[in-house]
């Protein structure tokens, strides 16, 4: 099928904290759905079954509680029946944004995901309800080619947004197509956790997924493209992902992702919103990916060892790493903390001065949210000295023919390999093997950046 995803320089509030009228919100909104507009013509002509946009992209970010509320549209939580906003304008009060959209899709005859603000009164006595009388929730629709509101899907990992209230119950979001069959949806900091991005996948066994965004990169391991690809790779799932571009934000990143090829959109340097258009495979429960493959034979440990290097400690993503560096052209490492241990074996292709160290972190990360991390990542560092190591690097030229595992104690890992000037390779083999797990690369298209494991032990946050 023919995907489309936007990401969007969306139009912002100058003043996002100091309350206006609803005339005055929908005026900046509109700015904003006349850009959506355009592009789901150009999707439509290049062929797309479907588009996704970004998280916020419609309103904007930085609100309180209060500010935000003349941009909610009301809408029915999905289990209300058949509505279709574009037909049936008349049926809800403040609506005007979802009957955009609604006409959008129905005039281009194009399912059309989107995320925006939304309202639900609610009565003082109920529990959970807030003071003032109402929900607010993080949402993103989708509509079908008819214009129809197929699945709504309210936020459940909230980042920093005291705007929005979390739902009581984590949302299953789910919608039907002619062309892929079956869609699950979730936001931006939900990817990180088990409800509801896992468990959805997982009692769905699905296979597409849409996925609005607005995600601040952190390197060296939470950058959008890196972690959307890494998401798509671990679930054998495909992801269609539009995060919002903001490059002084640090915000930009989207793309349409297979477990075996990419189409993606990274750029920190340029201004404007970029339409990524792809055909790519519907997979089916039997698809096979390079999960199932067996890595190559381990070499022994220990048959002539030369001194190991030292092991330091060096700040990374908040977190306190205890590294080994790579020293020399080639070699085998090993390094521990806590129940995991990580090991490499690794070729230099290309020989350069640059410093390398294998990195292992297991424990409670605990800043911008709080989850359990088991990671072994082989990272380039920001400088020649220790302390550098974990910095945000964003370009390498040193070749490493590598093979990583770790004995890692949860099953949900993330294989992360990001190449120099932020673009992304696949690994020739990753998977399980005797309670470890393996991800290995002869030659990687471009200079290494990182190559890690990222573990999620859901159970441990």
């Amino acid at each position: 099928y023919v995907a489309a995803v936007y990401e969007h320089e969306s139009i912002l509030s100058p003043a996002p904290a100091v309350p206006v009228e609803r005339r005055a919100a929908l005026e900046l909104m509109g700015r904003n759905l006349d850009i959506y507009e355009q592009q789901v013509l150009a999707a439509a002509r290049q062929g797309a079954d479907i588009i996704v946009f970004p998280e916020d992209g419609i309103h904007g970010f930085n609100f309180t509680r209060s500010s935000i509320y003349p941009y909610l549209d009301f809408i029915p939580h999905s289990h209300s029946g058949k509505w279709n906003p574009c037909r049936e304008p008349y049926l809800y009060n403040d609506t005007e944004v979802v009957q955009r959209l609604s006409c959008m899709a129905l005039q281009n005859k194009i399912f059309l995901v989107a995320n925006l603000g939304t309202k639900q009164p609610c009565e003082r006595w109920e529990p959970r309800c807030p003071p003032d009388g109402r929900f607010q929730f993080n949402t993103n629709v989708a509509l079908g080619a008819d214009g129809a509101l197929l699945a709504t899907y309210r936020k459940h990992n909230l980042y920093f947004e005291s705007a929005f209230d979390t739902p009581a119950q984590p949302d299953h979001a789910l919608f039907d197509t002619p062309f892929a069959g079956r869609f699950g949806m979730f936001t931006c900091f939900d990817i990180l956790f088990y409800e509801p991005a896992v468990s959805l996948i997982r009692q769905y066994n699905l296979k597409q997924i849409v996925y609005p965004t607005a995600w601040m990169n952190q390197l060296p391991l939470l950058s959008a493209v890196e972690f959307q690809q890494a998401f798509s790779t671990a679930f054998n799932v495909n992801i269609l992902a539009a995060n919002i571009h903001h490059p002084t934000l640090g915000m930009t990143g989207s793309g349409i992702y297979t477990p075996v090829k990419s189409f993606i959109y990274h750029n920190m340097e340029s201004y404007g919103g970029k339409l990524i258009v792809a055909e790519i495979p519907v997979i089916t429960a039997d698809y096979k990916t390079n999960l199932e493959k067996t890595p190559g034979r381990v070499s022994e440990k220990g048959e002539g060892k030369e001194q190991s290097p030292p092991s330091f400690y060096a700040e990374m993503m908040y977190d306190n790493f205890t590294f080994v560096p790579l020293w020399g052209e080639k070699g085998e490492l090993q390094v521990c903390a806590n129940s995991l241990c990580c090991y490499l074996n690794y070729q230099k292709a290309v020989l350069t001065d640059e410093l390398y160290a294998l990195g292992v972190f297991d424990g409670l990360h605990t800043v911008h949210g709080t989850y359990y991390v088991q990671a072994c990542a082989l990272v380039k560092c920001g400088g020649l000295s220790f302390s550098t190591c974990g910095q945000e690097v964003t370009d390498a030229t040193a070749l490493i023919d590598f093979q990583l595992w770790g004995n890692m104690s949860t099953p949900y890992i993330f294989p992360l390999l990001l190449t120099s000037g932020i673009t992304l390779d696949f690994a020739d083999h990753m998977g399980w093997k005797n309670n470890h797990y393996f991800l290995s690369k002869n030659r990687t298209s471009a200079g290494l950046l990182t190559a890690a494991l990222y573990g999620r032990w859901y159970e441990k946050d």
